[in-house]
């Protein structure tokens, strides 16, 4: 698709190059990301080869490193977006707007001194290949986050709090940020 975006497009215009990649490139990169979210590095690489492929299309940006063309076109990271789509699914099923429950994933802590109200439990697992299941994986960043996030009132504002947290938490969204 971002073949044929690029051979499509004689003028490059910013602000229809982005539309036309968030629409119809970066749904295929995204798909189904809390159900399949990679953790080998090779395979977090070749998703974003694909976003720095794009980003690389403006003779201007050529010479920023990739962070730096991801700000000036104002874009997350495919590893920030995958991370951020899991805690919008977390939302959804604990205020019962998932069709997926809630209990088949997680245990809610029975008593928290600490954080939020909604704070999971993390079960324990021998295998190092539960530490990637979506809800493991997910449990670090959702009991760090702060009350007025998880009590939001819809999806909408819950993405605002989480875009908040972006700006003040600088790699909170990144594999190697640490709780």
């Amino acid at each position: 698709m971002l073949g044929l975006v690029s051979r499509s497009i004689r003028h490059r215009n910013v602000d229809i190059l982005v539309r036309l990649y968030k629409s119809l490139v970066r749904p295929h990169l995204e798909y189904s990301t809390p159900v399949w979210n990679p953790h080998y590095v090779k395979d977090k690489f070749l998703l974003e080869k694909e976003q720095r492929r794009f980003t690389r299309m403006f003779e201007e940006l050529r010479c920023l490193d990739y962070h730096e063309r991801l700000e000036a076109l104002k874009l997350w990271s495919l590893e920030e977006r995958r991370h951020r789509a899991d805690l919008i699914e977390v939302f959804k099923m604990v205020h019962g707007l998932s069709a997926v429950s809630l209990s088949k994933f997680f245990n809610v802590a029975r008593s928290t001194t600490r954080g939020h109200t909604w704070k999971l439990v993390k079960s324990h697992s021998n295998t190092d290949m539960r530490l990637h299941f979506f809800s493991s994986r997910v449990l670090n960043r959702w009991n760090s986050l702060p009350q007025e996030a998880v009590d939001s009132s819809s999806i909408n504002a819950f993405k605002g709090h989480l875009d908040k947290l972006r700006t003040v938490k600088m790699g909170f969204f990144m594999d190697s940020w640490s709780a």
